[in-house]
């Protein structure tokens, strides 16, 4: 199993205690290093515009810049975005984007695609919001077409959502696409397709256990190798020493917002698991054991607080991340 980071960007308030930009950018490049140093294969962003569980004017960095100069702040890790919205950049854009970002990294790109779920930053960025159909219909256009201008030459296509003419998209790269989501008719059909990697945006295992098994027929379906897509979750966590007293951890980790308001994040947009569970190492290494049991082989944790106190970050580091890396 292989482990990567959120660094704090903001989305989450987890830059909130600091009022100078630039001094918040400096926090997270600070964990982007500290993972750098190991034992993490790979850090990552959300494409998000505005805070949750609620819209404040407070920063969050955009997350495709922040991939570009992340890329040059570090020299081991991989570097993704869980997930790029395709709403927020056409096709041709994105795929030009993340080829310009494999190259600045030297190859560390992992490239995130979604159909995002934000209708407030949607419309609060003139992006229109039209009905679940037509956004997922957007985003299989989307993720075919980034496909075929990495693979493809002089690509003509016209589609229903997109179309493009003959784009170049150069530098000539094609960096792993990892396509989030559970979607069992749509984007689990795409995974099967098209990804070299999927994400489930939860850590419950009887949920990611369904869900395997239908990417597993869509596998079968398009002739694909099941055992050749990455499949990873995403987990909200906070380790602790064995026997710490709960009250203060949770203090710790909760950051701007108590627990029950981060278990809230996301409601009405299709996510879920995402309370932060304050959990020794021992806990926490049964949960991967669960997960790796159904076949996940690839976590990233987000660890509330790091922005400010690496401690847990170096917990898990060190107490957790060998027992799986043999």
């Amino acid at each position: 199993m292989k482990f990567g980071l959120f660094v704090p960007q903001g989305w989450r308030m987890d830059l909130g205690e600091l009022t100078d930009p630039i001094d918040q950018w400096e926090a997270m490049t600070a964990v982007a290093r500290a993972a750098d140093a190991g034992p993490w294969d790979s850090i990552w962003l959300f494409d998000h515009f505005h805070t949750v569980p609620e819209p404040v004017r407070e920063t969050v960095f955009e997350a495709w810049t922040t991939t570009a100069a992340l890329a040059r702040d570090t020299h081991r890790v991989k570097l993704g975005q869980m997930v790029g919205c395709s709403g927020y950049r056409n096709p041709a854009l994105y795929a030009k984007m993340a080829a310009t970002v494999d190259v600045a990294s030297h190859g560390r790109l992992y490239a995130g695609i979604g159909a995002g779920w934000s209708e407030h930053e949607w419309t609060a960025y003139g992006y229109p919001w039209t009905s679940l159909k037509d956004r997922m219909g957007s985003f299989a256009e989307s993720v075919e077409l980034i496909h075929r201008l990495w693979t493809e030459d002089d690509v003509v296509f016209h589609g229903r959502y997109h179309s493009v003419d003959k784009p170049f998209v150069e530098p000539r790269r094609k960096p792993p696409l990892w396509i989030g989501g559970g979607g069992e008719k749509v984007t689990l059909k795409l995974v099967a397709q098209y990804a070299d990697a999927c994400n489930f945006g939860t850590g419950v295992v009887e949920t990611i256990k369904r869900k395997l098994a239908v990417l597993r027929t869509h596998c079968d379906a398009v002739g694909r190798d099941y055992d050749a897509i990455v499949k990873s979750t995403s987990i909200n966590v906070f380790p602790v020493e064995a026997g710490a007293d709960p009250v203060t951890a949770t203090a710790r980790a909760r950051g701007r917002y108590t627990l029950e308001e981060f278990g809230e994040i996301g409601n009405g947009g299709g996510l879920a698991g995402l309370r932060a569970e304050v959990v020794t190492a021992e806990q926490l290494r049964i949960q991967l054991e669960q997960l790796a049991e159904i076949g996940i082989e690839y976590v990233i944790a987000y660890i509330p607080g790091v922005a400010y106190d690496r401690e847990p970050l170096q917990r898990f580091a060190e107490d957790v991340v060998p027992a799986f890396s043999s």
